[in-house]
């Protein structure tokens, strides 16, 4: 399996956008849709993925679909070879351990540093949007709390105030975003998820770096966690 080790431009200039205004591009919304059926088994390891019937099916042109496939080259769950396409894939148990203890740790710094450095104005716009997360967790709607959870982690990534940490943190998200959106559709994972964050948001409302730094570690390997069962369950 061949994981690309950077992201593209067209990767990094869409993360940095979606973070900056909260909106997704068509190349992002077709990544999350791609993403979802590869997942959730219905497109399977080793099947090709035409671009001109990819664009087809969602009524698009084939630029945004060929930012989407590198998108997905990047998660690990497309492999793309010279002269033969794209075809489904999905990282080793290895490969994925890897992202996520990658993810752990870049989390954890930024919550640290976000406890020592979030202005108060970040402060409260952090619980307005935990608050958020906490009538999304009873709801049960997977795809809204995964909305509002990026736009929490984010707001996070922000007030490390190293703006470099937090591109890198937002980058190696864009990688592990199919497996950690997936998770959300197990059994009672939102309100599990919401009490993790809870964590995190009261070591940072503290001031406790190594406090926040614990929570947010064990909230990204929780989540690891959570995805294993739910891809046991497919």
């Amino acid at each position: 399996m061949i994981i690309e080790p950077e992201m593209s431009a067209g990767e990094a200039r869409a993360a940095r956008g979606t973070a900056a205004t909260g909106k997704r591009t068509l190349a992002e919304e077709l990544r999350l849709q791609l993403a979802d059926d590869i997942v959730r088994g219905a497109l399977e390891p080793g099947s090709s993925l035409d671009e001109s019937e990819i664009a087809r099916r969602f009524n698009v042109s084939r630029t945004p679909v060929r930012e989407a496939l590198r998108q997905l080259v990047a998660s690990g769950l497309v492999n793309s070879r010279a002269h033969r396409g794209a075809v489904v894939a999905r990282p080793t148990i290895e490969q994925l351990n890897s992202m996520f203890e990658a993810m752990a740790e870049l989390e954890a710094l930024c919550a640290g540093l976000a406890a020592e450095r979030m202005p108060i104005v970040q402060r409260n716009e952090l619980e307005v949007l935990h608050e958020r997360l906490r009538f999304l967790s009873y709801d049960g709607n997977p795809q809204l709390f995964h909305e509002a959870n990026e736009a929490f982690h984010n707001a996070i990534y922000a007030g490390s105030q190293n703006g470099y940490v937090a591109e890198m943190a937002l980058a190696t998200r864009v990688r592990v975003q199919p497996f950690r959106r997936a998770q959300f559709r197990n059994l009672g994972r939102l309100a599990k998820s919401y009490v993790e964050h809870d964590r995190v948001v009261v070591a940072i409302m503290r001031g406790d770096k190594t406090g926040a730094a614990n929570a947010m570690r064990d909230h990204i390997e929780t989540v690891r966690e959570e995805y294993e069962v739910y891809a046991v369950s497919l």
